[in-house]
């Protein structure tokens, strides 16, 4: 476990101590029969704190980017067979009805 996974679990339990918060000032409010406008700004600078470390976390922690190689072999597109007349797409299409002459109501 490196720096950054910490820093992004540190991260997410921010977010979800300002869910937390946000909850309990809607109840709150409700309690004193208020109308729910916006978060109080400690929960709302709280989730951007989170959200940045959760982003950092996210971007630091798989690794290194590497460089793709175009001359490598291994990323060259698969062919397809030349006899293409038994291929079988399925897709949604076939869920709509066969009804071309659909007129228009005015």
């Amino acid at each position: 476990m490196g720096v950054s996974f910490v820093v992004g679990v540190f991260g997410v339990l921010i977010l979800a101590h300002a869910a937390y918060s946000t909850i309990q000032y809607r109840n709150l409010l409700k309690i004193m029969q208020e109308e729910f406008s916006a978060p109080p700004v400690n929960v709302a600078i709280e989730l951007i704190i989170g959200l940045v470390l959760s982003m950092w976390a996210a971007l630091t922690v798989p690794g290194k980017f590497l460089s793709i190689n175009p001359d490598s072999e291994e990323n060259r597109i698969v062919s397809l067979p030349a006899n293409s007349d038994f291929m079988v797409f399925n897709h949604r299409g076939r869920l709509f009805p066969l009804q071309t002459d659909l007129k228009l109501k005015h």
